[in-house]
C-alpha cells in the first residue's frame, strides 16, 4: 500500500506540474494584460505601464519562458504572484475557495446522494409510475440550461416572498450586508441566501446521477451473484442493497470524484446569477481581464483537485468491490 501511495503521489506531482505549466504558458501567450491600461484618460506613459507590468511579472515584452521561470520560483515558495491591478493572488484565491466551498460542498454531496437513491429506486421499479416521473423530470432538468433554471427559481422565490409577505428566500449574495443580530440571526440569513443556489446545483446533480445510477443498477439486477444471494435465503431488499447497489455504485463513484474536482470552477452561472463571488466567477473574470497569474493559479488548483479525485476514486473502488486490490 505504501509503495502504491508513493507511486501515485509522484505521478500526480508530475501531472500537476505539466498541467500547471501548460496553463501558464498558454495564458501568458494568449492573454494581453497591457490592454487593461489602454483607454485611460489621461493615458499612462509606456514606461509607467512597463514598470507596473514588470512588478507583476506580466510584461509581454519579457520572454515567456523567463516569466514562466519567475512564476515557478514564486509558486515553489507558495506565492502565486499578483493580479494585473496589483492585488495578491494568494489572498484572492483563499477568499474565493472559501466562497465556493460553502456553496458547493453540501450541494454536491447532497445532490450526489439523492441522485444515487433516485436512480437506484427507478431501476428497482423499472417502468413503474415513479420511474417515469423521475425519468421525465431528470431529462427536463438536464435539457434546461443552468441559467434558465436559476432565473426560474428566482422568479418563484420572488412570487413566494410576495405571497407570504416576508423574504423567506434571498437570492443575491452570501449574506445581507449590515445585518444586525447574534449568531442565530446571522446563521439563518446565510441559510436563506444559500438555499436557492444550492437547489440549482442539487437538482442538476440529481438529474445526472440518477441517470448514471439507474443504468448501472439495471446492469447488475439480473446478475448471477444477486440471484444466488436470493436463492440462499436473503430477502430481495437485502440482496439489492448489499450486493447489487454496492457494485452498481462503482461507475457513479468515478463520476462523482472527478465531478467534485471540476465543479469548483463549473458553477460559474450559478455564482454569477446569485452573486456568489467564488472560483468559477473569478476564473471567467480573470480570462476576460487578461489576468495571467490568476488564470494559472485557478488552473493549478483544478489540476490538484482532479488528480486527488482520481486517487479518491481508486480507494473507493477497493472499498466497494473486494475483488479489487491495490498492489
Amino acid at each position: 500500500m505504501l509503495t502504491f501511495l508513493l507511486r501515485r503521489l509522484a505521478s500526480a506531482f508530475i501531472l500537476v506540474a505539466i498541467a500547471a505549466s501548460m496553463a501558464y504558458i498558454i495564458a501568458a501567450m494568449s492573454l494581453d494584460p497591457r490592454a487593461n491600461f489602454e483607454g485611460r484618460n489621461p493615458p499612462p506613459s509606456a514606461s509607467v505601464v512597463n514598470r507596473q507590468l514588470d512588478e507583476r511579472n506580466l510584461n509581454d515584452q519579457t520572454p515567456v519562458l523567463e516569466r514562466y521561470w519567475v512564476w515557478v520560483k514564486g509558486v515553489a515558495q507558495g506565492d502565486f504572484g499578483k493580479t494585473w491591478n496589483g492585488d495578491s493572488v494568494n489572498a484572492e484565491l483563499g477568499r474565493r475557495i472559501g466562497v465556493s466551498a460553502r456553496l458547493l460542498f453540501v450541494a454536491t454531496l447532497l445532490g450526489g446522494l439523492l441522485g444515487v437513491l433516485v436512480g437506484a429506486w427507478g431501476a428497482i421499479r423499472q417502468y413503474k409510475f415513479s420511474d417515469h416521473v423521475f425519468t421525465i423530470s431528470s431529462f427536463v432538468i438536464i435539457a434546461m440550461p443552468v441559467f434558465v433554471l436559476a432565473i426560474l427559481l428566482q422568479i418563484l422565490a420572488v412570487s413566494f416572498n410576495d405571497a407570504v409577505g416576508a423574504k423567506v428566500f434571498k437570492y443575491t449574495g452570501e449574506f445581507t450586508p449590515g445585518l444586525e443580530g447574534g449568531f442565530f440571526v446571522q446563521a439563518v440569513d446565510r441559510v436563506q441566501h444559500l438555499f436557492l443556489p444550492s437547489l440549482v446545483l442539487i437538482l442538476g446533480q440529481i438529474a445526472i446521477y440518477s441517470r448514471y445510477q439507474r443504468n448501472a443498477m439495471l446492469d447488475v439486477l439480473g446478475s448471477d451473484y444477486v440471484r444466488t444471494a436470493q436463492a440462499k435465503g436473503l430477502r430481495r431488499r437485502t440482496a439489492l442493497t448489499k450486493h447489487a447497489l454496492r457494485i452498481a455504485l462503482i461507475p457513479s463513484v468515478t463520476f462523482f470524484a472527478y465531478d467534485l474536482g471540476l465543479l469548483v470552477v463549473g458553477a460559474t452561472f450559478t455564482e454569477k446569477i446569485f452573486g456568489w463571488h467564488g472560483m468559477g466567477e473569478w476564473f471567467v473574470d480573470s480570462v476576460t481581464s487578461n489576468d495571467v497569474n490568476a488564470v494559472a493559479a485557478v488552473s493549478l488548483l483544478v489540476a490538484v483537485l482532479v488528480l486527488f479525485a482520481g486517487f479518491l476514486s481508486d480507494l473507493m473502488y477497493a472499498i466497494l468491490d473486494p475483488r479489487i486490490r491495490v498492489r
